[in-house]
């Protein structure tokens, strides 16, 4: 029982306290929904909220999965259900005299908005405001949007309706990059679309959030860099955030973890120019995917390719920190490395990438050596022969 006990998300190590929100806009497909973790003022007594938001995400998983969802989903409930996310609900933004730099954050697949959670708490805990996204290319388990009933404009509760978008599949009929394709391209827009939201936010034209949350949107005016905004993402979110970086010119730089690069076009690697971290594990990547990788780094001599040893492709979410070793032996959510101190490498390096490139006044540069695949557990570029077999 000691393993179970002990199990649960870190708490971030930077010296803000952190809390997260819910926001959605707009209502249809084309709005926006993602999960804001951010510095707060600490107050007593605030509820941290359930790491799996709705039992519907469990369903999600199950089809994700391929299993049955009669007995998949109450199995998943039953294992992930007590979990709690260690920050604080919807307490207030803590206002900053030197703004807040922002990280747009994008899921990989199978995956949600709350997935990233480890990693999304400690960047806020350094001072970034983090929007990890729910991304609606049917590439989520399970999300939704919400919609107004016409006859009801003032919207009281009751004429909300949800409605859900489950995870698809590609179709028997279709080649995958084909079907995977214009999804990676419909996650870029929305990494832009959320950018822009913050903007808007910033010049004073405050959406409405459907969720009806305590958080006030309009708190985060004048609290954001807008000069130092990054984007970054796991496995399919990897290679959003590399065409994210591409088409939107205010992103400075992309973090990719376990980059998934197979639905990124051939066309595209010339025009990343700006620099990219790929901090790869060692069990996922294939000498293609790296091959591609190097055609990036071959671009921008600030492009750096890392890989942490004894990780797994699942060792950058937080299945790593929560399941337990009969799924852990089912699902390999865990390598051989702790999950802690995988997780500290993950994080020390993108946060030295991102003083860097971002030109913060921190610390992180501390950790500049894990840039060139230097310390324990690290290496350089990516050792393939476990995966090019």
């Amino acid at each position: 029982m000691g393993v179970t006990q002990s199990m649960g998300l870190p708490q971030g190590k930077g010296g803000y306290r952190v809390a997260c929100t819910d926001v959605m806009v707009g209502q249809t497909q084309k709005g926006l929904f993602f999960r804001l973790f951010y510095p707060c003022i600490p107050q007593d007594g605030t509820e941290q909220p359930a790491w799996i938001p709705r039992y519907e995400y469990y369903s999600g998983l199950a089809d994700y999965l391929n299993m049955n969802r009669k007995w998949c989903a109450p199995l998943l409930s039953v294992t992930f259900g007590s979990y709690k996310i260690p920050v604080s609900w919807d307490t207030p933004l803590k206002p900053s005299s030197h703004k807040y730099p922002l990280i747009i954050f994008s899921h990989g697949l199978g995956a949600f908005r709350t997935v990233y959670s480890a990693i999304c708490i400690e960047m806020a805990s350094r001072g970034f405001l983090v929007m990890a996204l729910e991304h609606r290319d049917r590439s989520a388990s399970a999300t939704y949007f919400c919609k107004l009933e016409p006859e009801a404009p003032d919207f009281p509760e009751a004429q909300i309706q949800e409605e859900w978008l489950a995870y698809r599949g590609v179709p028997k009929d279709q080649k995958e990059f084909r079907f995977r394709n214009p999804q990676l391209h419909q996650r870029a827009n929305e990494c832009i679309r959320g950018l822009k939201l913050i903007r808007n936010i910033d010049a004073g034209k405050t959406p409405v959030n459907l969720l009806r949350t305590d958080f006030d949107l309009s708190s985060l005016k004048d609290n954001v860099d807008l000069t130092k905004v990054a984007v970054m993402g796991h496995s399919f979110g990897g290679a959003t955030a590399i065409l994210a970086l591409v088409k939107e010119a205010q992103f400075k730089c992309a973090i990719a973890l376990d980059a998934w690069m197979f639905p990124l076009e051939n066309t595209l690697y010339p025009k990343v120019t700006k620099p990219v971290l790929f901090i790869n594990t060692e069990s996922f990547q294939t000498a293609d995917s790296v091959a591609k990788m190097k055609k990036i780094s071959s671009t921008s001599s600030e492009t750096k390719i890392i890989t942490i040893l004894g990780t797994v492709h699942q060792s950058q979410t937080d299945f790593t920190f929560l399941a337990g070793n009969l799924l852990n032996k089912v699902f390999t959510t865990r390598g051989t490395i702790d999950p802690c101190e995988g997780l500290d490498i993950t994080n020390q390096a993108a946060l030295a990438f991102l003083q860097k490139h971002l030109q913060l006044k921190e610390d992180f540069d501390q950790w500049d050596n894990l840039l060139e695949g230097i310390g324990d557990s690290i290496v350089p570029d990516s050792p393939l022969q476990k995966s090019s077999l």
